[in-house]
């Protein structure tokens, strides 16, 4: 038995299926099938940042500002979050200025693109919605359709990858 942190929260017949491809050490192949494109070139703050803004554009046009989205070597994947966005408030002069902020985990950049850009969609809905409540993952959905599959296969990804580098 191996033990899953990405998964916890799903259900047991789920997490016994998993148990099943890691013990046929079938995890791995499963995956390089349906992610066969293994690296891409979103390796650059700079790359990340412009992402974020070509989805930002293409969904969420009159929405809040982005000022920042960089790759984040101190976030811990299981502790904290795979990215986080954070809104960052200053006072200039007599005014409050308002910054939203999107750092995703480094550990992405290794990634295949699909993982990475649901990160980024995650990240971008928390500036309509704030909570992960029903009209968050509604956002999700429709600016990447796939989103919950996506969601699962990077829980997968980081499984199989810790798996990896213990052995």
């Amino acid at each position: 038995m191996y033990d899953l942190p990405y998964l916890r929260g799903y259900p047991a017949t789920v997490c016994q299926q998993v148990q099943q491809l890691l013990a046929a050490d079938l995890l791995g192949s499963t995956l390089a099938k349906r992610y066969p494109e293994n690296s891409h070139e979103i390796q650059t703050d700079k790359a990340l940042y412009e992402l974020t803004m070509q989805l930002k554009r293409q969904f969420l046009k009159s929405s809040e500002p982005v000022s920042k989205a960089v790759f984040d070597p101190k976030i811990h994947v299981i502790n904290n979050a795979l990215g986080t966005h954070s809104q960052v408030s200053r006072v200039q002069g007599g005014k409050l200025k308002s910054k939203n902020e999107i750092r995703v985990a480094s550990q992405l950049k290794k990634l295949p693109l699909p993982l990475l850009r649901m990160v980024v969609v995650h990240e971008l809905a928390h500036l309509r919605e704030k909570d992960h409540n029903k009209a968050f993952y509604q956002l999700c959905q429709y600016m990447e359709p796939h989103y919950h599959q996506l969601e699962f296969d990077l829980r997968l990804y980081l499984t199989w990858q810790d798996l990896q580098q213990s052995s």
